[in-house]
């Protein structure tokens, strides 16, 4: 089920009405059967994996809580591999095994494991790194196990954030499960406004800077540079859009019945550095890996260049948790080499940084921009070819090439107009009040107006989901 379809209108509205009707322990049922539903639209039978991991995490918390000793990294190390080994089989069994198969030819060598015809679970990054969060926080101390199997299993499946996130910390989230809330005109009112603006990015702003993208990158050898330069300046608000709408949803609708999950965006292209951008940008995720990897890596404790290192390993992690291809694996080095070609830069070379002042914070905004959207195409493009013949012809581009779109001239100068007005509300830092109520309804009316006038209803999917 996707937020931006009628279906998910229907099941929000029955899901919340019925939540607010029931007491706590209706409440849960409820949502955990909900969230269940939820996931079943996409493929029922993996829900079976899903419960599978519930499982043996849940086991594996209890058992940590107890255990003393050597004993008790055992029960992590199984829980982890577990989890990571369920990951593994669906989303990079064939990735490594086509990459070994290709290894062993050079050598005239056949490679007797199968390519598996298996589908990827929907979202199983996102809720696999959740629970590995629960178990790692046990075994810290941070956490104390959760004895209701059915709370923990509401906080691995919780229907707003099941697919794409935001990954939550137990800490934040499973204390929520076990309060009765209370019903806030105020939560609620301020739950629907971030629904209806996430919708406005998603289906107004990403879906038709999509049509621009999808038409250039389908085929780059039929596009020239301009074109193909346009669609990934586009691009680079349509991830943000498609990503940031679909967080905004997913927080509202939690708010509407009481939940706070944790920010994921603050307006990443505003941006001075790398290293901003990425505490920014899909925060839950870059907090994850800097706590669950990075730290254990040795963190700054190290040696320069082991922390150069760590950093590099982190983010090539990265893009590989995005997706099973080389293109996503360049796309994580490059953020990696950018933060270490910026923190040489600053302890070797400081004369070389731009100074403090509203020109050098323009000039590094810009800059940051340009290497951020640099690295977009190797997580569009179809395969690395693609990437590399894209990246060529903006290179070479010329800006008296015709521009080759399926949109016309006022459609384009629509589409711009979109991202003008997205920059305009982040860098105001603009908010969109909800304490007066009937500024409230006139506001989200407009919105939902723009929406139904101006929205690209195809349901695409959100370009996360497939993580």
């Amino acid at each position: 089920m996707i937020f931006n379809s009628i279906h998910f209108l229907i099941f929000f509205i029955i899901v919340t009405l019925g939540y607010w009707s029931l007491g706590w322990s209706g409440r849960w049922r409820l949502l955990l059967l909900a969230s269940c539903y939820f996931y079943m639209v996409f493929m029922p039978i993996y829900i079976l994996i899903l419960l599978l991991t519930i499982i043996i995490d849940y086991i594996a918390g209890i058992y940590l809580e107890k255990t003393h000793g050597p004993n008790k990294k055992l029960i992590l190390i199984v829980s982890l591999i577990s989890n990571i080994g369920i990951l593994a089989l669906f989303k990079y069994y064939n990735f490594f095994n086509t990459n070994l198969t290709h290894l062993l030819w050079m050598f005239h060598i056949h490679n007797p494991a199968p390519y598996l015809k298996i589908l990827l679970p929907i979202g199983l990054s996102f809720h696999t790194f959740q629970a590995m969060s629960y178990t790692i926080e046990v075994y810290r101390g941070n956490q104390k196990a959760e004895r209701h199997f059915g709370i923990y299993a509401l906080y691995v499946m919780f229907y707003p954030q099941l697919v794409a996130g935001p990954i939550e910390r137990p800490q934040n989230v499973l204390h929520q499960f076990h309060e009765t809330h209370q019903y806030d005109w105020e939560k609620v009112k301020s739950g629907l406004m971030m629904m209806a603006w996430g919708l406005f990015k998603k289906v107004v702003i990403a879906d038709r800077l999509a049509m621009v993208v999808d038409y250039a990158y389908k085929d780059p050898n039929e596009k020239n540079g301009l074109s193909l330069l346009v669609a990934t300046f586009f691009y680079t608000f349509q991830i943000y859009c498609d990503f940031s709408g679909y967080s905004e949803i997913a927080l509202g609708s939690a708010r509407v019945m009481g939940f706070e999950l944790m920010e994921n965006f603050k307006s990443p292209y505003f941006s001075t550095s790398i290293s901003e951008f990425w505490r920014r940008w899909h925060i839950s995720l870059s907090t994850w890996f800097r706590d669950y990897l990075y730290i254990p890596l040795g963190g700054n404790r190290v040696a320069e260049w082991r922390r150069y290192l760590n950093q590099f390993i982190v983010f090539m992690v990265s893009g590989l948790w995005h997706g099973a291809q080389w293109t996503f694996v360049i796309w994580g080095s490059l953020h990696g080499f950018y933060l270490i070609v910026a923190a040489v830069r600053n302890k070797y070379f400081p004369k070389m940084s731009l100074p403090e002042n509203t020109f050098g914070k323009a000039l590094n905004l810009v800059s940051t921009f340009i290497l951020v959207m640099f690295a977009w195409v190797f997580f569009r493009a179809k395969d690395t070819h693609d990437a590399f013949l894209i990246i060529k012809k903006m290179l070479l581009f010329s800006p008296i090439d015709n521009l080759q779109t399926p949109l016309n001239g006022v459609e384009m100068a629509f589409s711009l107009g979109l991202i003008g007005l997205l920059l305009w509300k982040e860098i105001k830092y603009f908010y969109i009040s909800t304490q007066n109520t009937i500024k409230f309804y006139g506001m989200i009316s407009l919105i939902m107006i723009l929406v139904y006038f101006f929205g690209v209803f195809n349901t695409n999917n959100f370009i996360y989901f497939q993580f």
